[in-house]
């Protein structure tokens, strides 16, 4: 039986299409450091591919490069007016969804992936996005997704870069990325899909590390893991800063 099993699974494998083509990429830097001053940053993604056999003949290579920061559900309200107020009226939590999403292309994305491979590598930012299923609900879930992907737009969180990625005779390739100051802490994975036709020939995964240092990392942890002792020290530094404005102020009145 095992040995059926073997010979059974030997000719599926022949049967596949090798594969010629396989992505060989870097980044510029794997490692972003948020400082007080801290206002962005830019990471430049490059390869090449790398090929056992010449290229084939018809439909061109194109490159897919995404850079997707870490998910956490998301809770997202619809406001109506009522009596001439804005009130929140409806509220639908999304299962998880990227503080941060990019999606670099060399071509527009609809001629890039099929909507089938789109599914399969969750590749475009509405792809994405987990919905919860809510059975006690009429309200149409998309609705609230879309609403999120604008607003996430608007504050340059969710990004579609067509026709950024420089490819060179199907070999050599290039994009920047840029990273907004307004960064949520954690792993950014970062893909790279190589698509004939639609379809996802080859796909390359690393990631960049984005974390707080020095005096941030400091006041983060102290917020997070010493809540009473941050709360007391703020208390005090505001207490501080009020005495010596009024102090500074009563000065420049006696002179």
């Amino acid at each position: 039986m095992r040995r059926t099993l073997s010979l059974l699974l030997f000719f599926i494998a022949l049967a596949l299409p090798a594969r010629s083509e396989k992505v060989v990429a870097g980044l510029s830097q794997n490692r972003v450091s948020i400082t007080a001053t801290f206002v962005g940053s830019e990471i430049l993604i490059f390869g090449a591919v790398k090929r056992d056999k010449p290229p084939p003949e018809g439909d061109p290579l194109q490159v897919i490069v995404v850079v997707e920061g870490p998910a956490s559900p998301v809770t997202v309200r619809r406001k109506a007016k009522r009596f001439g107020i804005w009130v929140n009226t409806d509220a639908m939590e999304l299962a998880a969804a990227p503080s941060f999403y990019a999606v670099a292309t060399s071509a527009p994305l609809s001629q890039t992936v099929s909507i089938l491979d789109d599914l399969r590598h969750l590749i475009s930012v509405e792809r994405s996005i987990r919905i919860s299923d809510n059975p006690f609900t009429n309200e149409d879930p998309r609705d609230f997704s879309a609403a999120l992907i604008r607003i996430r737009e608007n504050n340059g969180l969710y990004t579609l870069m067509e026709n950024t990625v420089n490819l060179r005779e199907e070999t050599l390739f290039d994009t920047r990325i840029a990273l907004p100051a307004n960064l949520t802490e954690g792993d950014y994975r970062t893909r790279i899909f190589l698509t004939r036709g639609g379809y996802v020939a080859s796909q390359y995964e690393t990631v960049i590390n984005v974390q707080k240092v020095g005096l941030e990392r400091w006041i983060f942890n102290l917020a997070h893991e010493q809540p009473l002792i941050y709360g007391l020290l703020s208390l005090v530094i505001a207490i501080a800063a009020g005495w010596g404005a009024s102090a500074a102020f009563r000065l420049i009145l006696r002179s």
